[in-house]
Parts: C-alpha cells; structure tokens; sequence
C-alpha cells in the first residue's frame, strides 16, 4: 500500500475546479467533489510508505498518481505520464475532510510557509513555476507576465526571484500598482497600441496565464529572437498565428501542464526561503458554494482579484 490519507485544513479554489464543476471538459462523473489545492496533516500510511509519518504537515496538488513505470515517470515527469490520475478527476477531492493518494504525490511542506498562503502553490504557483524553471529563466532573462490574477501573481514574484526583468502585461491599470509591489519593474496596458507597440523584440519569454482570446501575434511580436510564448491559462479559441516571425527569428509557441512531485519540492522550497506566497481570500469549508459563486462572477471582471480564494476547515473549540 503506497496510500497516504490527510486531514484537509485548507483548499483553494482553482479555475479548473470551476470547469470540472460545469463539466467544460467532459471528464466530470456526479457526485463530484472539487478541489486539488489541499493542505492537511498525514492521518494514515500505506505499509509501503517510507517517506511520510502520520501527523506530518503535506500538500496534494492537481496529481494524486501515475504508472510509475512509463518513459516519463522513469524521468521524473510524472505531470507528463499517459496515466496520470488527477486528484479530482474521477474521484474525489479536496473540498471535504480528508483525502487519500499515493505517497510520491504528497509533499512535505516548509515551516515557514503557511498552510493558507501555501494552498494556491500547489496548483496555480508550480502551474507558472514550472515553465520558468523548464525554459532556463535567469538574471539575464526579460521575462512578460500576461495576466495579473491567482496565477500572474505568483508568475510575477517566481521570476523576480530568478532575478529577471519581469513586464506585467494587462487590460486593467487598476493592476499596475500591485504589480510592480510584486516585483514587477514594467507594466503594459494591453489595451494601448502605442504601449504594445513599443514591446516589440523586448522579451525572451512571455507566459500567458489568461483564460481569454488575444492577438497572440502582437505577443510573438513582443519576442526577442530565440523567444517563447508559453501558454498556461486555455484561451476559449485556438490560438491563430503567422508562421514567418516564428521562422525568421527562431521563435516558439509552448504550453504547461503542472510540474512533477519533484518540482513541487523545489518550487515549495523556493518559495519558503524567498517568501513567495499567494494572496488569498478565506472562506470556511460550509461556505464552499459562496466562494466559488464568488469566482465565477469575478471571471470576467476587468479590476478582476489578484489572489485565490481557499477553504477553510474551522475548527470548534
């Protein structure tokens, strides 16, 4: 038995959860039970697991298991294995009291991170973390950040730590101040020609975390040669661009799909010693369906909230 179970104390609230909720993707089995932010305590281990104890504090993000045995397990890329098991695709998940998955998903967390501020890491922070650590980003790096919401927020604070330039790219000027406090030295309303046109050839990598359609060309414009636009937020239509700034400068268009238990470990550690943290919103575990009403109709807001809702579990006294 390879099975941890935890006592949840805290869960986000994700954009996916919202789509498996609505069943956008089509993969949603009723009754369903959302959630895949989880942070608790170990309350049993399988008779196989060695490297958890019970009463230990963990995290459970989007991957609850894999094969193991596959190409990409072998390589430490279980976010990428054919078998990938979701912690709330299929079965259930974290807006509940506990949670079970296998030990290599569950990940130790930092004391010097809080179980509140660390929920929103497990997803959405290795969500951006990921790509940033996958494409090499360094101090030399000039790093554009589209969308500042639960996702741009921590994109933005990632790639200060990696010492990069870091553009904050959005259609709200609402936004700009809290950018540049998470460490943003430029920001660029989207909405402004004037403004993007003078982005042209000034960024070696751009991560788009938005769930909305844009001229993606104007985007591989903003690429120095060499550059990529990584998508992490699903735009709504496919993504339409000219093949020739692609070719003449060497460009690229990528995607990410979450980390591996590994990268959860670094990024967490990262994270505890250069204090990045999500700015969260907490609501008790009873009022699950007020918060998430509360996300759906902040969707399409253009101040929009720069930070994730969680889950509390309350505890009585």
């Amino acid at each position: 038995m390879q099975q941890v179970e935890i006592a949840i104390t805290h869960c986000g609230i994700c954009h996916s959860d919202i789509h498996l909720i609505s069943n956008d993707w089509g993969i949603s089995q009723y009754p369903f039970i959302p959630g895949h932010e989880v942070v608790g305590t170990v309350t049993a281990v399988g008779s196989e697991v060695r490297s958890l104890t019970v009463g230990q504090r963990v995290g459970l993000g989007w991957q609850s298991n894999s094969c193991g045995s596959c190409e990409w397990c072998t390589r430490g890329m279980e976010n990428l294995c054919p078998e990938s098991q979701g912690t709330c695709v299929h079965r259930h998940g974290g807006y509940a009291d506990h949670v079970r998955a296998n030990a290599r998903f569950v990940i130790p967390i930092p004391e010097a991170l809080s179980s509140e501020h660390t929920a929103p890491l497990l997803c959405g922070g290795i969500t951006v973390y990921n790509p940033l650590r996958t494409h090499g980003i360094n101090p030399s790096s000039r790093v554009g950040v589209v969308g500042i919401g639960g996702l741009g927020h921590l994109a933005i604070q990632f790639a200060r730590v990696f010492g990069a330039e870091v553009t904050a790219f959005s259609t709200s000027t609402a936004k700009e101040e809290e950018a540049r406090a998470l460490g943003a030295q430029n920001f660029v309303n989207t909405r402004e020609s004037k403004a993007m046109k003078e982005m042209v050839g000034t960024q070696d990598f751009i991560l788009s975390t938005i769930n909305a359609d844009q001229d993606w060309s104007v985007y591989i414009q903003a690429l120095r040669p060499t550059g990529t636009l990584c998508f992490v937020g699903v735009p709504p239509s496919p993504v339409s661009v000219h093949a020739f700034p692609l070719i003449s400068g060497q460009r690229s268009i990528s995607g990410n799909p979450s980390g591996s238990p590994y990268r959860l470990r670094e990024m967490l550690d990262v994270a505890a010693r250069h204090g990045v943290k999500a700015h969260t919103e907490a609501f008790p575990m009873a009022k699950a369906n007020e918060a998430i009403e509360k996300v759906k109709k902040e969707q399409g807001a253009l101040p929009g909230r720069v930070g994730e809702l969680i889950l509390r579990q309350m505890k009585i006294a």
